[in-house]
C-alpha cells in the first residue's frame, strides 16, 4: 500500500491552511468552486440521463468529453442525504476536462430521483441505486465501459467499496472520506445520543403507518438530533448547498435506524482492483484512522491523507489536492498517462 503524500508535507500544508484561514475568506457559490480549476484539455457537454432502480426513477448528469470517441467512465454519488449539486459538479467537471465520461447521480428520494419520503436515508437502497446506474452506463453506446472507476464521497464512499467487492468488472475505486460505521458516527456525541436517534426512529415508523413522517435535521449543532452533529457539520454542510436549492435539512428519523445498523467494506478482502483511499486529517465525521485501517484490508490500495476536514474536499486547496490524486490515480490504474 502506498502512500504518495509525505507526513512533512501535510505538516507544510496544514500550516498553510491555518495561515488562510487566520486571513478569512468570502461565502463562495457553487460556480465560483468550478471556475476554480486549471484550464481545460478536453471540451465537454453535460447531458440529462435517467436510470430504473427498483422501479423508481433515477436521475443524473452525464458529462462527456469531446474526445476520445469511447472515453472511459467514472460512476459517482454523493453522501448523507446529499444531491448530485453538493460539491460534486466540480469534480465531475475536472474529470471531464481530463478525458473522462462521468455519470452523477441522484439516490432514490433525493434530488430529481423519485422516492418518498424526500431525504430518507437507506443505505441498502443506494446500494441498489449504485447498482443500477453502473447498469444503465453499461447500456449506452459511446463509452468504454470496461476502463469503469467508481467514485463515492461520504456515504457513497462506503458504497463503492461494497459494490466493487461483489463487481470484478471494475477496474479503480475511489473512495474519499467513505463513512465505514454509522454506529461510530452517531455515537461521536456519546451513547445517550444514539439511544435518543434510536427512539426516534421508532417514533417515526410508527407515526408514518397512520400519518406523515417524524422527522429531524440532516445536519445540526453537537447535541442536536440530527444525521450529522459533529463540530462544524452543520456550516460544513449547508455550505455545500447552492443558493437556488429547494432542499430541506429535514430526513426521517428513520433514517438514523439505517444508519444506527450501516457498516461499509465488511468484504473489502474481496475487492480485486486497485482503490484510492483518500482521508482528512481534521475529518470529524469519519476517522481518518480507520479509514486507512480499511485501507489495510484492500490487497492493492493507496491510501492519502490530506491535510483537512470532512467538508474542506470540495473548494480550495484540499479540492485540488483530492481531484489531482484521485485523476493521477484512475489515469495510472487505467494506463492513460
Amino acid at each position: 500500500m502506498s502512500r504518495p503524500t509525505a507526513r512533512g508535507e501535510w505538516k507544510r500544508a496544514e500550516k498553510r491552511e491555518r495561515v488562510r484561514e487566520r486571513r478569512g475568506r468570502p461565502e463562495r457559490r457553487e460556480s465560483d468552486r468550478s471556475r476554480s480549476r486549471r484550464p481545460s484539455r478536453y471540451e465537454f457537454s453535460k447531458v440529462t440521463m435517467g436510470f430504473e432502480s427498483g422501479g423508481e426513477r433515477c436521475t443524473g448528469w452525464l458529462y462527456r468529453p469531446d474526445r476520445p470517441s469511447d472515453p472511459p467512465v467514472v460512476v459517482m454519488a454523493g453522501g448523507i442525504a446529499g444531491e448530485r449539486s453538493f460539491g460534486l459538479p466540480a469534480y465531475a467537471e475536472r474529470l471531464a476536462e481530463a478525458g473522462y465520461a462521468v455519470f452523477l447521480f441522484d439516490y432514490r428520494n433525493h434530488g430529481d430521483s423519485e422516492g418518498e419520503p424526500r431525504n430518507l436515508l437507506s443505505p441498502s437502497r443506494q446500494r441498489t441505486d449504485w447498482e443500477a446506474a453502473i447498469a444503465g452506463v453499461r447500456e449506452r453506446d459511446g463509452l468504454d465501459t470496461r476502463r469503469l472507476v467508481l467514485w463515492g464521497t461520504d456515504l457513497g464512499g462506503g458504497h463503492v467499496l461494497d459494490v466493487a467487492a461483489d463487481d470484478a468488472r471494475v477496474k479503480a475505486v475511489v473512495a474519499q472520506t467513505p463513512v465505514l460505521s454509522g454506529r461510530s458516527l452517531l455515537t461521536t456525541n456519546g451513547y445517550g445520543y444514539l439511544a435518543k436517534g434510536v427512539l426516534a426512529g421508532v417514533r417515526d415508523k410508527l407515526q408514518s403507518l397512520v400519518a406523515g413522517p417524524h422527522t429531524v435535521s440532516v445536519t445540526g449543532d453537537p447535541g442536536e438530533s440530527a444525521l450529522l452533529s459533529t463540530p462544524g457539520a452543520r456550516a460544513g454542510y449547508l455550505d455545500l448547498v447552492p443558493h437556488a436549492s429547494e432542499w430541506n435539512n429535514e430526513t426521517p428519523a428513520r433514517s438514523l435506524l439505517s444508519l444506527a445498523t450501516y457498516s461499509a467494506g465488511d468484504e473489502a478482502e474481496a475487492i480485486t482492483c486497485p482503490v484510492l483511499f483518500i482521508a482528512a486529517e481534521r475529518d470529524d465525521v469519519v476517522s481518518a484512522d480507520a479509514v486507512e485501517k480499511k485501507a489495510e484490508s484492500v490487497s492493492d490500495a493507496t491510501f492519502v491523507r490530506l491535510p483537512a476536514g470532512h467538508f474542506d474536499l470540495y473548494e480550495g486547496a484540499a479540492f485540488e489536492q483530492a481531484v489531482g490524486h484521485g485523476i493521477a490515480f484512475a489515469d495510472g490504474t487505467l494506463d492513460r498517462r
